[in-house]
């Protein structure tokens, strides 16, 4: 139920990132961190939880990391269609996967990977029907996803050892430092309803973070990262009928492909 919600409050944001994608990418990492880490700082506060936590290390690495994944995923918001941006970020989950078998020592069943490889040549078939797909965003988006991955990952280790707060403050603050710093020489006012929808983002984030940190801490890395795949169609539809996205026959056959190895591994488990 968590990544079910958090999977749709990421939705709701994603469109407001790409209605204010004309602003540097770092500066509405630190629009999106800052509005959110307010938000998060005040309940930490309400509930009298100290936000220092106890693995601070842990804490920072994920901070850094989820930063920069986070950098590089609204680049590619930037600069491709919104279905197409997302789908690519959600590789995620099966570089998660990966991972957690090496890291945390979790088993996937033999046949998910075929399952995961059928959503991987989706994407490709994607890039290849569609030409507003530079490659250098693809790569941008596929490093963004594999950092994603280490950031979940790093969540998932911190299971009962900090309250989802604390873990979701730590990334915010980390994340509102670094785009404080990195946006300033390069700062652009915003204007008008970009305001809104700046805070907008700060408010989704901190209700998608908070429901994310809560699911991959209460089970296991593979089975919420396959349901947060459901962002995909939130894209796709978003992108078709607010900002007039539209696919090929070769593109749609790879969406399909994505989307179907993704229902294949939920049938499955």
């Amino acid at each position: 139920m968590h990544m079910l919600l958090a999977t749709f409050y990421f939705a709701i944001m994603n469109i407001f990132i790409k209605l204010v994608s004309n602003l540097p990418a770092i500066e509405i990492v630190f629009f999106r961190c800052g509005i959110s880490l307010l938000i998060c700082y005040f309940q930490l506060y309400k509930e009298g939880i100290d936000w220092r936590g106890s693995n601070k290390k842990l804490l920072l690495i994920r901070g850094i990391i989820g930063a920069i994944a986070l950098h590089s995923y609204f680049i590619t918001i930037a600069h491709m269609p919104l279905g197409t941006a997302v789908i690519i970020q959600y590789l995620s989950p099966i570089f998660t996967t990966i991972l957690a078998i090496f890291i945390l020592s979790e088993k996937v069943k033999p046949v998910q990977w075929l399952f995961f490889l059928i959503s991987f040549a989706g994407v490709f078939i994607i890039k290849e029907f569609d030409e507003r797909i530079d490659l250098l965003y693809l790569f941008i988006g596929l490093f963004s996803a594999v950092a994603s991955a280490f950031a979940y990952i790093t969540i998932r280790y911190l299971k009962e050892k900090e309250n989802p707060l604390v873990v979701v403050f730590h990334f915010q603050l980390v994340g509102a430092i670094t785009g404080l710093a990195f946006s300033t020489p390069i700062f652009v006012m915003p204007g008008g309803m970009e305001w809104v929808f700046l805070i907008l983002i700060g408010v989704f984030t901190q209700l998608g973070q908070l429901n994310l940190t809560k699911a991959l801490q209460q089970d296991k890395v593979a089975n919420v990262s396959i349901i947060n795949y459901t962002g995909i169609i939130y894209a796709i539809v978003a992108g078709y009928f607010i900002f007039g996205e539209h696919y090929g026959a070769g593109s749609f056959a790879g969406i399909v492909l994505v989307i179907a190895g993704v229902l294949l591994s939920m049938i499955y488990r």
